[in-house]
């Protein structure tokens, strides 16, 4: 059930008697833009360590402590062409503990941490500001020993057109060094008062008395959020490749596709089914057949973002064997472009899909996510049952058509640096 406290945010209920705790998820949306990522989400580090009345982390513990140990925490995210800055605080259930407060009490940190951060003199404290700055330097500094990480964000720059696609959602080292405690100031009274906000709250809960003091913070209205959710690009008549040379052991080859298939298409459990017998499981064919037949690599994988048109692959081989690799790949999916796979194969991938969505439903992320996708989406499945459905009328036709669908657009590798060949 959701309601509209004031234009552009809106409260959702999920009752349920599944945990003994309450979460509230906070979600504030905007159009995911390169020049604000660095920005959001060194706002969400500042938001999360302290405030004005909690000017430091050991403050902000000692309040959770005394709030029976609650978890809370901020992070940024990217949904297609939305930026998203989620705050999360997980209280346990005061009817569990004799303590009918201890909601309203959360709900009132939520307030200290939003409405009132760490300003003085139109900038944020300068002290908590540098020590975040440079944690999150430090942070994405460490990306580049992450060759798996660090593969997948350069296959994603070297996909992409839109140079907002291009950039992740923490933004990139460049923009966060050139930051400053005024600027921050700009971006949080933008994301207070400018974002759409989605508020979730999951639990055996009394919607009265949620609703009255979920409102009682002082959010304002503001304009309808009209931003396309959904990334579309052309095809390239070309596949792009590019090679980044490090000291690696295990080389790094990325591939990405294009498809046409999208989260509101029909065609989407189709995608899932093909995306399971591709790369998605351990009886895929890129395990299968890539990692265990032919020991060609360490692991192989594949995913798709059905937000932005994309699928890829996630391969770590030797060096010397990438153009038998990036072969074999390719002759993986022109095996499901042919149908070629046997009915266990596609049997036990529509169940072991099944019991995925079985699983986000005994978790309060899962039903949280899938609320605020209801709220986007009128013709998404409402339950377990019709989930099986669709999984389960999927047709070795629809597999084909998905793998058919499928461009290869972009191929990225991280080499060992020629002086170590």
């Amino acid at each position: 059930m959701t309601t509209s406290l004031q234009s552009g945010v809106n409260l959702t209920f999920i009752p349920t008697e599944k945990f003994k705790t309450t979460r509230l998820f906070f979600r504030f949306s905007t159009k995911h833009c390169k020049k604000d990522a660095a920005k959001r989400a060194l706002l969400a580090n500042l938001l999360e360590t302290n405030s004005l009345n909690y000017p430091t982390q050991t403050k902000i513990s000692e309040k959770l402590a005394d709030l029976y140990g609650a978890s809370f925490g901020l992070n940024v995210a990217k949904k297609g062409n939305i930026h998203q800055v989620n705050l999360m605080l997980n209280l346990v259930n005061g009817k569990y503990i004799n303590e009918p407060n201890i909601f309203e009490e959360g709900v009132q940190f939520i307030k200290e941490v939003l409405f009132h951060p760490n300003i003085k003199e139109g900038a944020f404290d300068q002290d908590t500001f540098q020590r975040e700055k440079e944690n999150m330097i430090d942070y994405l500094d460490s990306l580049k020993e992450d060759k798996q990480t660090l593969a997948a964000l350069c296959l994603q720059e070297l996909y992409f057109e839109d140079v907002d696609q291009k950039t992740p959602s923490f933004g990139s080292k460049e923009d966060v060094k050139a930051l400053n405690a005024y600027d921050l100031v700009q971006t949080y009274e933008e994301m207070i008062s400018q974002d759409q906000i989605d508020i979730f709250v999951v639990g055996n809960i009394d919607k009265k008395e949620t609703k009255r003091v979920i409102a009682s913070l002082p959010f304002g209205p503001r304009s309808s959020f009209d931003s396309e959710l959904f990334y579309r690009q052309k095809l390239k008549p070309e596949v792009q490749t590019k090679t980044l040379y490090e000291p690696v052991i295990q080389t790094k080859l990325n591939l990405a596709y294009q498809t046409s298939i999208y989260y509101d298409d029909p065609q989407r459990f189709s995608l899932l089914v093909f995306n399971g017998l591709f790369g998605g499981f351990p009886h895929s064919k890129l395990f299968i057949n890539v990692r265990e037949k032919a020991s060609l690599a360490y692991y192989a994988s594949s995913a798709f973002d059905s937000f932005r048109g994309l699928v890829t692959v996630q391969t770590g081989i030797d060096s010397k064997d990438r153009t038998q690799v990036i072969s074999l790949v390719e002759k993986q999916l022109e095996s499901l472009e042919k149908g070629d796979f046997t009915e266990n194969e596609f049997q036990q991938t529509k169940v072991m899909l099944k019991n995925q969505f079985l699983l986000s439903l005994d978790s309060s992320r899962g039903l949280i996510e899938t609320a605020y996708l209801k709220q986007w989406f009128s013709n998404l499945v409402q339950d377990e049952k019709e989930f099986e459905k669709k999984i389960m009328s999927v047709t070795r036709e629809d597999v084909k058509k998905v793998a058919n669908d499928l461009q290869l657009q972009a191929i990225f590798t991280i080499d060992k640096e020629k002086a170590h060949e």
